[in-house]
């Protein structure tokens, strides 16, 4: 019970097919946007500051205007109300020095240091720390022989402003965009896997003895190729099924009258105090037997047949050998019999391309057959890549040739010794089929007889 929980838990915890499409989707889309994004930023960031420094600059060039050389020394034209009408600006605070080359203070707020433009440049942006605060700020130099240094500073809190709104107008459009595409792509998802879910629903409240083709939309082609491959499945199991169930009702229906047969001769030999009746009685248990045996392996022959439509494996045999190794297999049967059993043609040898179970299993049934209902010669003939066995029986009508090729039907010699089951030429019809091989019947003949022919295909 543990063991079913947890791998119930397990099942309920994988993400749907559609969740993990759209973060496949979506993680890629929003790390792109965020880098962009970001790209972007930094970019306006930079051109940002370019226009807050360009106009700073443009203030200090205006300063720098009013400062001229006097009697004595370099003098500010400026007063301090002019002076604010010039760097006034509505958000910022605004610190500004003119300061002579030695570094003293012609007019301006104390204590405003920045480094010095570098060697060969007229001007140099830099931030500095003022009275506790964080500025920008930029130093233009004026020439000899009047020289000076301008100094303008400013807080950056206008700058900041600026960034954050770019940030927020940048980002929650953004954002906003990529939900409704994560709704618009859920949805699409969901839809394109609906029949996805249907193929499951269907098959779940399918009988597990339903094994009919399932109905597939044909909405996309992997799940077109899914559902026919699952119908060429479910087509594969309905024919096991059906050999294995029609196997299981032969097996019952035909072993059901020899084994009453045996039954019936045990316990008419038990009730008997003569030695002669049990052995008389064990001769005909054991024929019995025999025949039961032989049975069921038609009928294994048979169902083994059905399974090999699904994948008969084949390969390079020589039909020769094959040929000379049935008879020998036959051969103590047919002279126990006064059978003539013999071969003609194996002298050359001859391929084919099939399978050496089903050529064995066409040859004996042809073999019993003919040993159970012919004359008093057999032969296998090769010519060719056709196997013939050639008896001097009574044959076989043409008429019941095609009926005989049906399982459990058997012909009037065969009814007249109640011999065999109908099944050995179905098999041999089956086999043949199943190597694409060709079956005929002729007669041996003038005399009459019976030629079984089978012609495979060449390679």
């Amino acid at each position: 019970m543990n063991v079913r929980a947890t791998a119930g838990a397990g099942a309920a915890a994988a993400p749907s097919l559609t969740a993990r499409v759209l973060r496949r989707v979506l993680l890629p889309l929003a790390l792109t946007w965020l880098v962009g994004t970001a790209v972007a930023l930094v970019v306006a960031s930079y051109f940002t500051e370019q226009a807050f420094d360009r106009g700073m600059l443009d203030d200090a060039y205006a300063v720098s205007a009013n400062v001229q050389a006097g009697e004595r020394d370099i003098e500010l034209l400026l007063s301090p109300r002019e002076v604010n009408n010039v760097l006034f600006d509505q958000s910022e605070t605004v610190f500004f020095a003119v300061l002579r080359p030695d570094g003293s203070l012609l007019a301006g707020h104390e204590g405003l240091q920045v480094p010095a433009p570098e060697e060969g440049a007229r001007y140099r942006f830099s931030r500095i720390t003022h009275q506790g605060q964080a500025l920008r700020a930029v130093a233009l130099n004026h020439d000899a022989p009047n020289a000076y240094r301008v100094v303008i500073a400013q807080t950056t809190r206008a700058r900041t402003v600026l960034v954050e709104r770019l940030l927020a107008y940048s980002l929650a459009p953004q954002f906003v965009l990529l939900a409704l595409l994560a709704a618009w792509l859920w949805r699409g998802i969901d839809r394109e896997l609906r029949p996805l879910g249907e193929l499951r629903q269907t098959l779940e409240q399918r009988d597990a003895h339903d094994l009919a083709p399932v109905p597939v939309a044909r909405s996309s082609r992997e799940l077109e190729q899914l559902g026919d491959t699952l119908n060429a499945l479910l087509d594969r199991l309905a024919l096991s099924a059906s050999a294995q169930r029609e196997f299981a009702g032969n097996v019952a229906h035909e072993l059901r009258t020899p084994l009453a047969g045996i039954r019936a001769l045990a316990d008419y030999g038990l009730a008997q105090q003569s030695p002669s009746v049990w052995r008389e009685q064990l001769e005909s248990i054991a024929l019995s037997q025999a025949r039961a045996s032989h049975l069921v392996d038609q009928l294994l022959a048979l169902a083994l047949a059905d399974e090999g439509r699904t994948g008969l494996q084949r390969e390079t045999l020589r039909l020769d050998e094959l040929a000379q190794q049935a008879v020998l297999r036959h051969l103590a049967r047919a002279d126990a019999q006064g059978v003539d059993l013999g071969a003609l043609g194996l002298d050359e040898a001859v391929t084919v391309e099939a399978n050496a179970a089903l050529v064995e299993g066409i040859l004996d049934n042809l073999i019993d057959n003919a040993l159970r209902y012919g004359g008093r010669t057999i032969t296998i003939e090769l010519a060719g890549h056709t196997l013939a066995v050639i008896d001097d029986g009574p044959g076989i009508p043409p008429e019941a040739q095609r009926d005989l090729m049906k399982r459990w039907a058997q012909g009037p010699a065969g009814q007249k010794l109640g011999q065999g089951a109908g099944l050995g030429l179905a098999i041999v019809a089956r086999y043949a089929k199943l190597l694409g091989a060709e079956l005929s019947f002729a007669k041996a003949s003038d005399e009459g007889g019976l030629r079984v022919s089978v012609a495979f295909p060449t390679t």
